[in-house]
């Protein structure tokens, strides 16, 4: 006997859930329900069957709805928070009702009553992302509505959502009248995170402490960034036992990121999991395992606390840059046009710099004293002297120091400025002052990835091989997906150059050079290492591809841009000499 085939059709699918509703359960279950029941029966039900859809599944909290068309299912969504505010006009705020939605065109299966498939899932998950009062869909969804609804969406970028396996484009539509009513603080322009209290997954209760100490251990590093906005501990453990929607928790705190971690432990190992997450959308951004053995409980929580530091400020900075990319032109400020540059600003790419200097004096134009892009632009400057990119540079070298010391007089004890300064005095030989700075932006910030690997070159510069790897090393391991580890590699390469180990540098620049191939200048130093090493060919390839980016090349401009200490500089420009490099 044949099996009954499952019915399946195309439709447009509507996720609808309340906000907070284990918090209003708590508080009052029969207030809730009956709110509920008058939600469904004099809003929901009478837009969903004006715009012809059918509700195929009701939920404690929330429902499925199908359309045939999309337009009407969107319509409906807005039409239903349009008239959230009139529902909850005489409702005292803590039982206010909340809605989120979430809309996907897709296949779904229909079995009975009830409906399947991936394309409900979608919806269920984009539903999660929507902020409180808005509406938000997917990019297949979008599509359909796109020029045929009077209403402003926004284009929320790729996200990845909970259990499916593609990242799926957002976009989102906010009812202002809603969004003004609920916002509870602003973001600030920085960016700012709580550190939620770790969950205790132990059957053991004493792991509480453990897990608290984590979190305390994090607070504290992560308030010594200057350049973050850290919710003090006892407004983040207000949140403890309280299970409640990232997103509504971001509002609540005015935060723009929530830091979710859980401890636990079993047969003598400790296992550590950790998770960064974008409050506006409920997006994962990074998430890491750490595990070790229960006898180590202190030392995996520093080595935990040092690591979630360093790996959080890229990540947290790519989601920053992301942002202020997705906003208009005349919406931005000078912290967007400085996000913005900053991504042109590490990839420490000739055009890219220029470009970011583009950004940065638009910032400064808005705000001339805004001291993160005076010493974005100071490092673009200093980047422009000693990667041989300017004509004069020697006049290079005095602009840079010019914006570098205005932002270190407008906020002296920011670690990212005190290390840009340093940069520049490192540039301009002045290795007592550059030492001074960076090792006070580390002693700001421990987990400054940047200032232990300028510092790291400090050492290079000095003839410290040894010294210059250990903080490179340590660099990496603070922070092993920066964009600029790639510079790390340049610097412990140069560091076994300055050895006289050019075998070792010769190949540690080639795999610098496979992560950023259009970093050209790593040539001037590949060169002569591939020819001290005896790889003849592979030296004349390179010190071709090094006169191609620097057709004017001299071993006299060489000279001028580069920081090694004058030993050092002669035995690798007279490697230069030996390959035909101009004096």
């Amino acid at each position: 006997m044949a099996t009954e085939r499952a019915k399946r059709q195309l439709a447009a699918i509507v996720s609808i859930d309340v906000t907070g509703f284990s918090r209003l359960m708590g508080a009052d279950e029969e207030g809730t329900l009956a709110s509920l029941k008058k939600l469904h029966k004099t809003i929901i039900a009478p837009q969903v069957s004006r715009h012809h859809g059918r509700i195929v599944k009701l939920m404690g909290d929330g429902a499925i709805v199908l359309f045939s068309s999309v337009v009407d299912a969107v319509a409906s969504a807005m039409e239903i928070q349009r008239e959230m505010p009139a529902f909850n006009e005489k409702v005292i705020p803590e039982k206010k009702l909340a809605l989120r939605v979430g809309i996907n065109m897709g296949d779904v299966i229909l079995e009975g009553k009830d409906v399947f498939g991936d394309g409900v899932n979608v919806a269920a998950r984009i539903q999660e992302v929507c902020t409180p009062g808005g509406v938000a869909l997917s990019g297949t969804a979008y599509e359909h509505v796109a020029g045929k609804i009077e209403a402003d969406f926004t284009d929320a970028g790729e996200r990845e959502l909970k259990n499916i396996t593609r990242k799926v484009r957002i976009f989102r539509w906010t009812n202002t009248h809603v969004a003004a009513q609920s916002r509870n603080l602003a973001l600030p322009d920085k960016p700012s995170i709580a550190i939620l209290p770790f969950d205790n997954m132990s059957s053991d209760p004493d792991q509480e402490y453990f897990a608290d100490g984590v979190v305390e251990g994090l607070t504290a590093a992560l308030s010594r960034i200057r350049s973050f906005f850290v919710i003090a501990r006892n407004s983040a453990f207000a949140y403890k036992g309280r299970h409640m929607n990232v997103i509504d928790i971001g509002r609540e705190l005015g935060v723009g990121y929530v830091l979710e971690g859980s401890v636990q432990r079993a047969g003598g190992q400790l296992r550590i999991t950790v998770q960064l997450i974008e409050t506006t959308g409920g997006a994962h951004l990074w998430a890491e395992k750490y595990d070790g053995k229960d006898t180590e409980l202190f030392d995996l929580q520093d080595r935990i606390t040092e690591q979630v530091a360093g790996a959080m400020q890229p990540s947290i900075q790519k989601a920053e840059i992301e942002r202020a990319m997705r906003k208009r032109p005349h919406d931005m400020g000078a912290y967007d046009y400085a996000m913005r540059a900053i991504g042109h600003v590490w990839l420490q790419d000739k055009v890219q710099s220029s470009t970011a200097l583009g950004l940065l004096n638009q910032a400064l134009e808005i705000d001339p004293d805004y001291p993160l892009a005076l010493a974005l632009s100071a490092w673009c400057w200093a980047q422009h002297s000693v990667y041989n990119w300017s004509e004069d540079i020697e006049a290079a070298k005095t602009r840079a120091l010019a914006l570098a010391e205005k932002a270190a007089g407008l906020s002296s004890d920011d670690p990212l400025i005190l290390s840009v300064l340093g940069v520049v005095h490192t540039f301009a030989r002045n290795y007592g002052t550059a030492r001074i700075l960076l090792e006070r932006a580390i002693k700001l910030d421990p987990n400054s990835a940047w200032a232990l690997s300028r510092l790291g070159w400090l050492e290079v510069y000095a003839d410290k091989p040894e010294a210059a790897f250990q903080h490179f090393e340590h660099a990496m391991r603070l922070s092993p997906l920066d964009p600029m580890n790639f510079n790390n590699l340049v610097g412990i390469a140069s560091a076994h150059q300055v050895a006289g180990d050019y075998a070792t540098a010769s190949d540690l620049f080639q795999r610098a050079l496979l992560e950023r191939p259009n970093a050209h200048w790593i040539h001037r130093n590949l060169a002569p290492a591939l020819l001290a090493a005896g790889r003849v060919e592979e030296a004349e390839a390179s010190r071709d591809a090094m006169m191609k980016a620097y057709p004017g090349m001299t071993t006299k401009r060489y000279r001028e841009a580069m920081v090694f200490s004058p030993a050092a500089l002669e035995k690798i420009t007279a490697y230069m000499l030996k390959l035909g490099i101009p004096q």
